[in-house]
């Protein structure tokens, strides 16, 4: 297998991968450092193969559930883990795509933030999971609008399909 030609995603995603390791290794007892140990071993096979990159994310996981840290703890281990699969797969030079655009970091910051408080304020609302299905429904009718908006348009009809200027042939 050829060495990657863009050393720097390795190294970033080798310093979020051991920063994922050991933020989760803060409060880790017996079975968290085995888990531990095991995905430093799996980070390190995954410079070789990117697989064993996602094994080593699962591992870490497997210590958080184990170990029980403060959630700063795992939610920096959490966004970690994400920026170090980011960065890992974007080291080898046939992926070909820029991973790291504004969006995915917004989004894994974003994300990490969102978690942190809703595991950091303590509320006690015994009614809040009586949300969840109007929630979903809403969701869905926000997801599905502009499909409904323009009922007798084909979506899935190509444009050559149609005919000159867009408009169908009846």
């Amino acid at each position: 297998m050829a060495p990657p030609s863009q050393p720097a995603p390795l190294a970033f995603s080798t310093a979020f991968g051991l920063l994922m390791v050991t933020a989760a290794a803060v409060h880790a007892g017996k079975a968290g450092y085995i888990a531990l140990a095991l995905a430093v071993v799996a980070l390190l096979t995954g410079l070789v193969f990117r697989a064993a990159s996602t094994l080593s994310v699962l591992l870490v996981i497997a210590a958080i559930v184990l170990s029980d840290p403060a959630p700063v703890f795992a939610g920096v281990s959490g966004l970690s883990a994400a920026a170090y699969l980011v960065l890992r797969h974007a080291a080898r030079p046939s992926a070909g795509l820029v991973t790291t655009t504004r969006p995915t970091v917004v989004g894994m910051v974003g994300m990490t933030l969102v978690g942190l408080t809703a595991t950091s304020v303590p509320l006690h609302l015994p009614w809040f999971p009586l949300l969840a299905p109007p929630a979903v429904v809403a969701l869905f009718v926000v997801v599905t609008l502009p499909f409904v908006r323009n009922p007798r348009r084909d979506f899935f009809e190509s444009e050559s399909a149609r005919g000159s200027g867009g408009a169908r042939a009846e």
